[in-house]
């Protein structure tokens, strides 16, 4: 079989939000750019994010500001974030949703005919640049039309519209492969086939999303499998704080048709109450002391709020996604859950249905098309469902080079740092653009100033021995079966509670999983085999599954998305360092590293109460790093 290589300047591994603004920025400094789809082109896990993009523009309160887009960032990480990449994200994001406007985004409006933004956990202003409540279908799409006209240009200057950037889609990487301590390109191969194909690049950009089946109840589609955490791994980079999943709160937990799917945060930036079982609405009871002066404590307010926002505290519906999470999981503990183990959501008592179809019409359509729900008529039933994961490659925020890999860059939910412990919703679609466009800019600097690095034979030997590997083995391990073995444990032991001896449990039964992993075989060819991809999968799933339980049993508080019942509070101490995974060929191996700290111009914006709720007396005293 005769090898297909490709030879680019920058390989984007990922086309969803975050890659395709890497390639877009690489290609238009005058670099070829390939752009791997594990799926089909557009299939992105970035269509998910469908409440809005989070950007101070000021459109519908003229109080919003980059500052308080910090300030609320930074409260919703509970100030693990990495201030730089936090800083960067508030102060670009506008121009991003402008861009990506002039590209042909089509927004909703205000009626004074600027780009409509709609309230969302978290924020203290209206702050969601939306499309109805299919926003980030929206971004795919722009960028998708902005890669086609890329290649137009290409097409008319050199009769070649691939000439300059080329997506390869439904191709599967299994290697980043380096020479000399740098990046030297990657292999992989073509999911129809099992084709291999060899890419030399000396700038790879990791793009991949997010870890979702990595659990048994996730929103994330077939492709979250923490691939790029994974190859990152792999390569010699290092994980930040992996401890940190957001369990979405409001995941549909019934009926099983629609079981995993979110219900956007939008339903309740629009008015949707949360009830138990008893009919109350119980939010009121789980206030942090940290949100009390901003989260209203009885019902009149809070319906107020929606009518008068200057003159009323948020409805606590509204508080951070984990804060919700918890909640909804201690009233389903308790008892008070529905039949099925959720909780009621409704905004038909407070929206007419036709309004309710026109500013969440995908909800509507959706859940009444697949589930016999009427969301006009009657309640959801949502529960937590795992979402997204804050932690993910350590990365420079200025460049998103991955720190100890040159040539490596990551950009939007692979990469690790801009969220802290929590993500607030609406914040993932501008961090794709800001730090997709930044990873494209670190890769093109780097590529100017370094220039190709061959690929050896060697490591293209290695490479393809890896993939042929689970089919020269005879009756090993299923796949299959330790994939639903793996999803069990991380779904019992290391899901939205934990404790010491259960992730001490779960770190040891992943470990014989993936003792049992180097053993699994593959029956049949290579062409339409699931059995075959699973089984690469399922590597990089007990990589990540590893990393992110022996971060949180490291980690002895609860912080943002990272809850152990052992450790029920914050900890200033612990606020200050970060767990960092790196891997030896064997294990992952975590260490603590400590945090770095705010700057006084940015220290200086918050009020100094609210830092000696997650500060020590000495990082107050001190008042910045200056």
């Amino acid at each position: 079989m005769t090898l297909e290589r490709h030879k680019y300047d920058v390989l984007v591994i990922g086309a969803g939000g975050a890659g395709l603004r890497a390639a877009v920025e690489a290609r238009e400094a005058g670099l070829r750019v390939a752009i791997i789809c594990k799926s089909l082109f557009g299939k992105a896990h970035t269509v998910m994010a469908e409440g809005g993009a989070a950007a101070s523009m000021g459109n519908v309160n003229d109080k919003d500001s980059w500052m308080v887009h910090f300030r609320d960032t930074m409260r919703g990480g509970k100030f693990l974030s990495h201030f730089r990449m936090a800083e960067l994200h508030a102060k670009e994001a506008p121009d991003r949703i402008w861009e990506l406007e002039t590209w042909g985004a089509l927004f909703d409006r205000t009626k004074e005919g600027k780009i409509s933004q709609r309230n969302f956990g978290g924020h203290e202003y209206p702050r969601l640049a939306h499309v109805g409540d299919r926003t980030g279908l929206e971004l795919i799409r722009t960028m998708q039309q902005k890669i086609v006209q890329l290649q137009q240009k290409d097409g008319r200057e050199t009769g070649d519209m691939e000439s300059g950037i080329k997506v390869f889609a439904e191709l599967t990487i299994t290697d980043i492969l380096k020479e000399n301590g740098k990046i030297s390109g990657a292999y992989g191969y073509w999911r129809e086939s099992g084709e291999e194909v060899l890419f030399e690049a000396p700038a790879v950009v990791i793009a991949t999303g997010g870890v979702g089946k990595t659990f048994k109840i996730t929103s994330n589609s077939w492709e979250g499998t923490g691939d790029g955490h994974a190859l990152a791994l792999k390569a010699g980079a290092n994980l930040v704080d992996m401890e940190f999943l957001q369990f979405h709160p409001t995941g549909m937990v019934w009926p099983p048709s629609v079981r995993g799917i979110l219900v956007t945060e939008s339903v309740r930036g629009e008015g949707g109450v949360l009830t138990n079982n008893l009919g109350e609405r119980f939010m009121f009871k789980y206030i942090p002391d940290v949100f009390k002066d901003k989260y209203a404590d009885n019902e009149a307010e809070a319906d107020r709020w929606y009518e008068d926002q200057d003159n009323n505290r948020r409805p606590p519906e509204l508080l951070p996604r984990d804060e919700v999470a918890r909640a909804i999981n201690t009233e389903v503990k308790s008892g008070r859950g529905t039949e099925h183990g959720g909780v009621f959501l409704d905004v038909s008592k407070r929206i007419p249905a036709e309004t309710i179809k026109k500013r969440l019409p995908s909800m509507w359509h959706q859940f009444y098309e697949l589930a016999g729900v009427d969301i006009t008529k009657e309640a959801m039933e949502v529960g937590p469902t795992c979402h997204y994961v804050m932690g993910g490659v350590e990365v420079e925020p200025d460049t998103a080079a991955a720190v100890g890999v040159p040539g490596l860059f990551a950009a939007g939910e692979v990469a690790g740092g801009m969220h802290g412990s929590n993500r607030l919703g609406g914040n993932s679609l501008t961090d794709l653009l800001v730090f997709g466009r930044r990873a494209g800019m670190g890769a093109v600097a780097y590529v100017k100033s370094n220039g190709a690095n061959p690929v050896s034979e060697g490591a293209i030997t290695a490479a393809a021995k890896k993939i042929q590997a689970p089919f020269d083995r005879e009756g090993g391990e299923n796949s299959y079966s330790l994939h639903a073995e793996l999803q069990e444990i991380t779904h019992n032991l290391v899901g939205i509670i934990r404790t010491r001896s259960e992730l001490a449990e779960a770190i040891e039964k992943i470990a014989a999983i993936r003792a049992r992993s180097a053993n699994v075989s593959v029956s049949g060819g290579r062409k339409f085999n699931p059995g075959f991809h699973l089984a690469f999968d399922l590597d990089n799933m007990l990589l990540v599954a590893e990393s992110t339980a022996k971060s949180a049993i490291n980690r002895e508080e609860s912080r943002g998305g990272h809850t152990r019942d052992d450790f029920p509070t914050m900890n200033e101490k612990w606020r200050q360092k970060n767990n960092i995974s790196s891997f030896d060929g064997t294990k992952v191996n975590v260490r603590e590293q400590a945090l770095p700290a705010i700057p006084k111009e940015l220290f200086d914006l918050f009020d100094i109460h609210e830092l000696e709720k997650y500060m020590t007396p000495e990082e107050i005293a001190k008042g910045g790093s200056n």
